[in-house]
């Protein structure tokens, strides 16, 4: 398709549908990349610095865990809620939620607080992706799904470049950065400022089409048309399947993020070992930056196959992409100059498979099951994926090194490429309605 038939039909509106959503997710992962470069330096500060740097890692995974945890239940709470009062008010209260936790998490005085915010901030976050996505592909027209879909996935992007970027002003380990606050706390006091799209959201966005009508034949009583039901979605043959196959997608992509590539500060802190902590945080901000750049890049790719060739064939090449490289980079950086060129390729590869879940989970749902349906395969998932941080440490421990125990649960990606037996081709076809 050229890309004026991609554009057909576009319109004003559905160019600020596309703008305010991504914005919406943007700030979400500003927030969790906020927190992935904080979170050493935090638990160091609330746990006393004497504390060994492994135990530190270890709460770093069980904090990690339980934002997971978070974001999964929060996934299908706001999910069913999205099918149920609208995609609209679910990302209001998605935003309100995971900013204004992000900035309780700056007022932390223990281990034990910082990581029941980090509990509750995972709720909103789990719900935002659900109701951006569906209110995405409901808004504009089927041609333009594609790449508005994985436009928003791959402005995320930008989200975590900011955070990175931010995060290099206001050096987390810095004492006393500003009022008597560490730097890390001023970084989650920042997480509050996105809280201000609330107001773009109530003025310009409105509901879709699609749920307005699948809402009125939800409230005609009609049988098997119940909006936002899980026990619908599961017990449906066809719906059951397609969210199985999205769950062990999006578990292999899920673990392998957030289970090993979001430890690259942590590999950055083992490979400079030797080095003053201030180097040691410049090269983390900066890495993570440009691994967020090539993230931006990997999720452009994707879009473009998925767009032009096909979903499967996209998924089958991101997974088996971030099984190497991942495994690669985990073995092979060991200097500043390797991180500055690994980070971006992994970034590339590990991100890229998550402009896949943004353009295809809302591909396999009705509208009146499709917020609960992308719910569950991109946030139920995290239940399964939680423990993964947490047993990277202890993968560590037993096996007396922290590379290898990555390079180990990097076969996690395998899983997805398994899934893909079963996985439908949904490119050139309409919305599923049932």
């Amino acid at each position: 398709m050229s890309d004026k038939g991609i554009l057909a039909g576009v319109t004003a509106y559905h160019w600020l549908v596309v703008i305010i959503a991504s914005a919406g997710w943007l700030f979400d992962c500003m927030d969790q990349r906020l927190f992935i470069l904080c979170r050493e330096a935090a638990l160091t500060e609330l746990m006393g610095s004497e504390t060994a740097r492994a135990t530190v890692k270890k709460f770093g995974g069980y904090a990690t865990t339980v934002m997971m945890l978070g974001w999964a239940t929060g996934g299908i709470i706001f999910g069913i809620m999205s099918d149920r009062a609208g995609r609209v008010k679910t990302m209001i209260a998605t935003l309100l939620v995971y900013s204004g936790f992000t900035g309780l998490s700056g007022c932390a005085q223990g281990w034990g607080d910082f990581i029941a915010y980090r509990f509750l901030v995972g709720l909103g976050v789990g719900g935002m992706f659900g109701a951006a996505t569906t209110l995405v592909a409901e808004s504009v027209p089927g041609s333009f799904r594609a790449v508005a879909l994985g436009s928003l996935q791959a402005l995320s992007a930008t989200g975590n470049i900011t955070g990175s970027l931010i995060s290099y002003l206001i050096p987390p380990g810095q004492a006393e950065f500003l009022f008597g606050f560490s730097g890390w706390r001023v970084l989650f006091f920042v997480g509050i400022l996105p809280s201000l799209l609330v107001i773009p959201m109530i003025v310009v966005l409105k509901e879709p089409e699609p749920w307005k009508r699948a809402r009125e034949a939800a409230r005609s009583g009609v049988p098997g048309k119940q909006a936002g039901s899980l026990v619908e979605l599961l017990s449906h043959p066809v719906w059951r399947r397609h969210a199985i196959v999205g769950l062990l997608i999006g578990l292999s992509g899920m673990a392998g993020l957030w289970g090993i590539a979001f430890f690259s500060p942590e590999l950055i802190s083992t490979a400079l070992a030797n080095e003053a902590a201030a180097e040691v945080d410049r090269v983390k901000s900066v890495g993570t930056a440009l691994q967020d750049v090539g993230a931006f890049l990997g999720m452009v790719a994707f879009t473009f196959v998925a767009s032009r060739l096909s979903r499967r064939l996209a998924f089958l090449g991101s997974l088996l992409f971030c099984w190497v490289v991942v495994s690669y980079v985990f073995f092979s950086l060991h200097s500043k100059t390797d991180a500055y060129w690994m980070l971006p390729l992994m970034g590339f590869a590990t991100l890229s498979v998550f402009a896949g879940y943004s353009i295809y989970f809302p591909e396999l749902f009705p509208t009146r099951l499709r917020g609960t349906g992308v719910g569950f395969c991109y946030n139920t998932v995290r239940y399964v994926a939680a423990p993964v941080p947490a047993l990277l440490g202890h993968l560590a421990d037993w096996m007396g090194s922290f590379r290898y125990a990555a390079i180990a649960m990097a076969s996690v990606y395998l899983i997805g490429v398994v899934a893909l037996i079963w996985a439908p081709e949904t490119k050139d076809k309409p919305l599923p309605e049932d």
